[in-house]
Parts: C-alpha cells; sequence; structure tokens
C-alpha cells in the first residue's frame, strides 16, 4: 500500500476546510501565489496540456473591472478578498505543446488544431481540473478559498480577455477568511446515494 496522507491534512483540505463568504484584513503575497501554482502546474492534465489560465486581481482598481460583471451576492465578497482570481482556459493551448508541453510527440497538437470543438471540450474539461487544484493548494499552502460562479462570463472575457483566446471558467477568492461568516455545511450525499459499484 503507499503513503497516505494523515487526518490533518484530509481535514485541512476537506473535511474541516470551508467555503468562505467574508475575509479578514489580511494580505496575501506575490510569493503566496506562486507557490499555489508551481502546485497546480503539477496536477495531471490530458496529454499535459495544461489550459488553465489565472488572473489575479489583487488591487481595488483591478476588482473594480469585475464588479460589473458580479452577481449582487458577490460583490461585497469579493472586494473585501485581498485576491479575486479568474480561472480561465486558454483555447488555443495546443500551440504549447510542441515547443514545451508536449515536445516529445509535437504531432499531438494537430489534433487539437484541426478540431476546435474537441481542443474546446478539451480546454474546458482540463482548465476545471487545474481550477479544483487551484482551490486545494490554496489550502494547502494555509489560504482559504471561495470559488464563485455567479457572474456573467461574456462581459469577463470582453474585459479580460478581448481577443477571444482566453475564455474564463469561474472565479475563487483567496484569502484568510471570517470565521464568523461562514455558513452551516450543508450535508452530501452518501456512497449509496452518489456511487455504483459493478
Amino acid at each position: 500500500m503507499g503513503d497516505r496522507v494523515d487526518d490533518k491534512a484530509l481535514d485541512l483540505l476537506f473535511r474541516t476546510a470551508r467555503t468562505q463568504n467574508g475575509w479578514l484584513d489580511t494580505p496575501v503575497s506575490d510569493d503566496q501565489l506562486r507557490a499555489i501554482y508551481d502546485i497546480v502546474k503539477l496536477g495531471p492534465t490530458s496529454a499535459n496540456t495544461s489550459p488553465a489560465r489565472f488572473v489575479f486581481l489583487r488591487t481595488p482598481e483591478a476588482k473594480a473591472r469585475l464588479l460589473p460583471a458580479l452577481s449582487p451576492g458577490n460583490v461585497e465578497k469579493t472586494k473585501q478578498a485581498p485576491v479575486t482570481v479568474i480561472i480561465g482556459y486558454d483555447t488555443r493551448f495546443y500551440e504549447w505543446m510542441p515547443k514545451k508541453l508536449f515536445a516529445h510527440r509535437p504531432e499531438m497538437a494537430d489534433h487539437y488544431a484541426k478540431n476546435p470543438a474537441f481542443a474546446e471540450v478539451t480546454a474546458f474539461r482540463n482548465g476545471t481540473l487545474q481550477g479544483a487544484y487551484f482551490m486545494l493548494a490554496a489550502r494547502a499552502i494555509g489560504l482559504d478559498i471561495g470559488g464563485m460562479s455567479g457572474f456573467d462570463n461574456a462581459k469577463v472575457d470582453a474585459e479580460f480577455f478581448p481577443d477571444g483566446r482566453i475564455k474564463s471558467n469561474f472565479l475563487c477568492n483567496v484569502g484568510h477568511g471570517d470565521p464568523s461568516k461562514v455558513m452551516v455545511k450543508l450535508p452530501r450525499l452518501d456512497f449509496e446515494e452518489a456511487c455504483t459499484l459493478l
């Protein structure tokens, strides 16, 4: 049997970790953001495609560009959060494959370049995986997160990705959560309700 993380790690990442709705006035450093990405980039993606792109909004001016795209319930917590991340995906991720990401088989890029629908679904799926890795990596280095899907993707894309190459997927606030703003943990489905053994 392989090595297993201890209960403290499982608690930190999953069991006692909570989605945050309010934030303490504690900064997040650029070094911490780099540390998160250095973990994220190691997570598996199809053929090492690595399509996720991360835009870190760290200033009031940067946040102001995002606020018009947010659902009303996400505005205040986004203003409070030390960092809000736009987690997007590069629709032309395959251009990195021959020169870096899959250089041992550069022809693999052609499968995506010649089939835009296949490239789009691959970018979205694997970019979403990398977004999940991002949230776990942030928790792993001692930060809290609050993922958000309540926003207008088209507005975000027009503001931050006007050339159309990158598309937004979801948002994530990052920092040190305010314990007083955490909501009651909702129930989850049991194994028998969500899983099938064949």
